[in-house]
């Protein structure tokens, strides 16, 4: 019999959704004319692109003129912040973000210091939350902008964005939001909470890969990313990604439709699994905040392992998880959003993230919960220092 798979890596991709896929299929088949040509199958396109935008434009409370396509959350983050120093810098060469945003952030910020630019990195607590105070005393006349994520990806905790937004409209600065695990997760109001450019990504919310939307405030004055043709009203060029487009629309049309049930069971789920982990595996740490945190995220150090070991057998019991962030799993350093909130390396070694969807069950969650005690006791009975331990506190 083939063993059954419980996909709990959402927070890393999703899979696409049947009525996404359908959306999607006319646009490689019938449906596959280039929107800036002339003739009606072209121009079908192009109107059918000016719904979709519209469609996206409404779940954060803007209008469609303000969102630009683009082939995801790395390159949105990649624009906002390049654009920004490009268009602001003759303003001033100071930017603020925090220690524990995504790569696409991190490394970005890292290429403009190299061009002159001084980068603030604000440190968060133990929870991974920034301190509002640090963050007004980080402004500086020459501030041009900040930027800081919505909600982490890997401890899944959800900053205080309204306040954010509310400290840099006051002091002229601009602000820009890595939104990528927070879409449709909880709701955004762009105008509610002072948000000048906000990242996306499609496949994040079982919408296709290769697409993702950059949300600019008008009046926000950032330039072109991609160079070429007019399309995105000459801020994008290239051929736009129908298909990856009408998906992302449909995607983001039933998460936001269904998202408050969706969010609630999901709540319901990951506090049953912290709560079970917690209380039945010893020398275990919830990672991130407990109740400041995204919908369907869990992250648990447990001591005395290597999260890899416990992957690979999870994985052998067809369990899918992660140990942080997709985009640095190739890494043998320990996630810098653990250390960052203060775990000793040998403890961030130990961590284990689970991302829920609308397809986990209670009974996915038990299997998980029972296969994670087992495993971990069995790492721990091979592990020299966890026989130390043991022995010192006899």
């Amino acid at each position: 019999m083939e063993k059954k798979i419980i996909y709990l890596d959402n927070a890393a991709t999703t899979a696409v959704k049947p009525a996404v896929l359908e959306a999607m299929i006319p646009y490689f088949t019938e449906k596959f004319g280039n929107p800036s040509s002339i003739y009606s199958i072209s121009a079908d396109n192009k109107k059918d692109i000016t719904e979709a935008r519209e469609t996206i434009a409404k779940t954060i409370n803007t209008e469609a003129e303000n969102i630009y396509f683009t082939a995801g959350g790395s390159e949105s983050d990649n624009w906002a912040l390049k654009a920004t120093a490009e268009a602001y810098g003759n303003k001033g060469k100071h930017i603020i973000t925090t220690k524990i945003e995504h790569h696409a952030i991190l490394h970005t910020c890292d290429y403009l210091a190299e061009k002159g630019f001084e980068i603030t990195y604000l440190d968060v607590d133990e929870n991974g939350l920034i301190k509002l105070d640090q963050l007004k005393k980080a402004i500086r006349p020459d501030t041009i902008l900040i930027s800081i994520m919505f909600a982490n990806n890997e401890i899944g905790t959800i900053q205080p964005i309204a306040e954010i937004g509310k400290i840099a409209k006051e002091n002229g600065i601009l602000f820009h939001t890595d939104a990528v695990q927070a879409y449709t997760q909880v709701p955004i109001d762009v105008d509610a909470l002072n948000i000048d450019m906000l990242s996306t990504s499609g496949h994040k919310i079982n919408g296709p890969k290769g697409i993702g939307f950059l949300y600019i405030r008008k009046g926000v004055k950032i330039h072109s990313f991609v160079h070429g043709g007019a399309q995105e009203r000459k801020r994008r060029a290239g051929t736009e990604n129908v298909p990856g487009i009408i998906g992302m629309a449909k995607a983001a049309e039933i998460a936001t439709g269904n998202m408050k049930e969706r969010t609630e069971e999901e709540i319901k789920l990951r506090d049953y699994l912290i709560d079970r982990v917690l209380l039945e595996v010893p020398y275990a740490r919830l990672n991130g905040d407990r109740y400041k945190r995204l919908p369907n995220n869990f992250n648990v150090s447990f001591q005395f392992i290597e999260g890899e070991s416990l992957l690979i057998m999870l994985d052998m019991e067809g369990i899918c998880g992660s140990s942080g962030s997709a985009c640095t799993s190739g890494s043998l350093d320990p996630s810098h959003v653990l250390l960052a909130i203060g775990l000793p390396h040998e403890i961030a070694h130990g961590s284990l993230r689970l991302t829920l969807s609308d397809e986990t069950t209670k009974e996915d969650i038990d299997f998980v919960i029972e296969t994670i005690k087992k495993i971990v006791e069995r790492l721990r009975n091979m592990s020299p220092l966890y026989e130390d331990f043991m022995n010192t506190n006899k």
